[in-house]
């Protein structure tokens, strides 16, 4: 346990940060379910919107640090690549 008033300060912030942090990743897997339920049910205006809604919450998860920019980009372009394979599928 934290010894010094600056350690217990320290421990309470980083807790606080931790539980911010966790909902804000918390947030982004709904958002990323939201699309691939869409997707599994063929909807594909309602997973459009999804994966707007999701790029948003993805870009600004990956802004704050909470997930790498590069596993940010990974899950972006796996989820418009189910999209637009979902669509040219319906399409055809």
């Amino acid at each position: 346990m934290a010894n010094s008033a600056q350690a217990r300060k320290r421990a309470l912030q980083n807790q606080k940060r931790r539980l911010h942090n966790t909902s804000l990743r918390s947030r982004l897997r709904t958002y990323v379910r939201h699309v691939l339920r869409a997707v599994r049910n063929g909807d594909q205006e309602q997973a459009r919107t999804a994966l707007r809604s999701a790029e948003s919450i993805i870009d600004r998860t990956a802004g704050k640090g909470i997930v790498h920019r590069n596993v940010a980009a990974r899950t972006k372009s796996r989820l418009s690549a189910r999209v637009k394979a979902m669509v040219q599928t319906v399409a055809y």
